[in-house]
């Protein structure tokens, strides 16, 4: 009897075996039939309106309209990138390109130099921030977009280009003539020591040798004996290669320490990547700080300082992109940057917050709701959460910026000032700590007299719904009227709101005008004399004791 139901117990096995395989070949089946039927609907609509249509259509586009569209029902990192996007692309994944060295934007009717890069042809050249473009080899710049200039800005190395510029106080022209170099732009603009104890780093991008970048940074800090802490800037850094994302960890964490686990659809795509060298430093406390713009890479790394309670998190929730994604060749030198899995970070989350498989009726994906977030825990047992990025272990609130800032930032006020200011001084005083003092603020709301920046203030644009409102329903001339008079008494005065918010237009205009002195890194170094979140990482990597209770579970 033993035998007999052996027997029939294998041959239930191998029937169900065969019959779900049998299952799985008619689904693949299924799929490929279903493909190439859309191939070929797809080819003889194509070929259709290319024959009927009355006006003559451009197949490139046609073409590039309908992938684009196609990938849009996907995640909006999934892209096609033709073959004259390419070096855009590459330009994101290595930072380097043949050129000049500088910034441009199309300001009013004219491209305009914003910010040279130190050290680059551009700047050994004498260009500065806020000259006027005339010419490029002879070609007048104003009949080009700032994104056709910054084509023919580009070139190979060693190529010749010769600039013609004008500037913009005293509108004297120069013409300037050097050569083209491989532009290699830094992971790291800035590092240095923010008191006399700790030590800071931004990193502002994922590319070619951002770890190096990093690693270096991070030895020459510690040639101070009384480095106590660093802060890695991780704010607004949008990610970039995983690879680098790995090593930056090891720069912290021990050699064969796993860092992240990769699943997908096929083998390939799962993956574990695990540190592979040396560290620089495993003992020394570490900030990491965050926004809303800290993304991909960028939450590898601060995600896995906080999973393995190597250092604490400050700041605000990252952006929450748990999703890796892989180029593939396609025809005539195009290609796919495709997403083959999702990432999972020490601890064993994914903190990818939107979820574009499961969208709602209306076809919008949405965010992974807190009633579905699952619990993970840290190396020593702490509490962190998936679905919705990382969450700093000290949160600092958002800083909100004024409507009149904003107003006179994108009228490009703050930028021209600065220009002025440069031509005026030449040199800085106190250099990156440099402050505006009375005089000159009050030299900057004079330059503002007669220029015209308006600006809505939420009190108004709640009134104007209010309006809106009234007039819908109907209402009295006695509500009119007193609607009318509490809009004379919130109507934003412009002289009034530039005392009320000078901390804050200061500090835009230090920046920028330290900018013209000492270029990137001399604005990275003055904004971090009001940084709340700065602030907040050297109170917390000063005091030992409590930094300390920060990466342990509390009792």
């Amino acid at each position: 009897m033993k035998k007999i139901f052996f027997a029939l117990s294998m041959y239930v096995c191998l029937n169900t075996t065969i019959q779900a395989a049998n299952q799985a070949t008619q689904a693949s089946q299924d799929r490929y039939f279903e493909i190439a039927k859309n191939m070929e609907l797809f080819t003889q609509l194509y070929k259709e309106l290319n024959t009927y249509y009355v006006d003559d259509i451009d197949p490139n586009k046609l073409m590039t309209d309908g992938i684009n569209k196609m990938l849009d029902g996907l995640d909006p990192f999934t892209n096609y990138i033709t073959g004259a996007d390419l070096d855009e692309y590459q330009l994101q994944t290595t930072g380097k390109y043949g050129g000049i060295g500088a910034r441009i934007a199309k300001i009013d009717d004219h491209v305009i130099i914003t910010d040279p890069y130190e050290g680059f042809p551009a700047q050994k050249a004498g260009l500065q921030a806020g000259d006027i473009i005339m010419e490029i080899n002879g070609k007048v710049s104003t009949k080009y977009n700032s994104e056709e200039v910054s084509q023919l800005l580009r070139g190979e190395p060693g190529s010749k280009i010769t600039i013609k510029v004008k500037n913009p106080i005293s509108n004297e022209e120069r013409t300037v003539s050097f050569n083209r170099e491989e532009i290699k732009i830094e992971n790291v603009p800035y590092y240095g020591m923010v008191n006399d104890k700790i030590g800071y780093i931004k990193l502002v991008s994922f590319t070619d040798n951002a770890a190096q970048e990093v690693q270096n940074a991070l030895k020459d800090l510690k040639k101070n004996p009384n480095l106590k802490g660093v802060i890695l800037d991780l704010r607004g850094n949008g990610g970039g290669l995983l690879t680098e994302a790995i090593n930056i960890c090891n720069t912290f964490v021990d050699k064969g320490t796993n860092i992240v686990n990769t699943k997908g659809k096929i083998v390939e795509a799962n993956f574990s990547y695990a540190t592979t060298g040396k560290p620089v430093d495993t003992d020394i406390p570490l900030a990491v700080l965050t926004d809303a713009g800290s993304a991909s890479a960028s939450e590898i790394v601060s995600g896995a300082m906080q999973d393995l309670d190597r250092g604490i998190v400050i700041g605000q929730n990252t952006y929450g992109k748990g999703l890796v994604q892989v180029t593939k060749p396609v025809a005539y030198k195009s290609k796919l940057k495709v997403t083959i899995s999702k990432y999972y970070i020490p601890s064993g989350r994914c903190i990818q917050r939107i979820d574009y498989t499961h969208r709602n009726v209306d076809g919008v994906a949405t965010a992974l709701p807190d009633s579905l977030r699952k619990e993970f825990k840290t190396k020593s047992g702490r509490i962190v959460k998936d679905g919705a990025g990382i969450e700093p272990d000290i949160k600092t609130e958002e800083e909100k910026v004024a409507p009149i800032t904003i107003a006179l930032f994108n009228n490009n006020y703050i930028f021209r000032f600065a220009n002025q200011y440069k031509y005026n001084h030449t040199t800085l005083r106190d250099g990156n700590k440099f402050r505006l003092n009375d005089e000159e603020y009050a030299a900057f709301t004079t330059y503002l007299k007669g220029k015209e920046y308006d600006y809505t203030t939420p009190s108004e644009l709640k009134l104007n719904e209010l309006k809106k409102s009234i007039k819908d329903d109907n209402y009295s001339d006695i509500v009119q009227k007193a609607i009318t008079e509490l809009e004379t008494q919130i109507k934003h005065d412009k002289s009034k709101d530039l005392e009320k918010y000078r901390p804050e237009i200061a500090r835009l205009l230090e920046q920028e005008i330290v900018s013209r002195y000492s270029y990137e890194k001399g604005r990275i170094a003055n904004s971090l004399n009001d940084d709340i979140d700065v602030k907040k990482a050297i109170e917390a990597l000063t005091d030992a004791a409590t930094y300390k209770t920060m990466l342990t579970v509390k009792k």
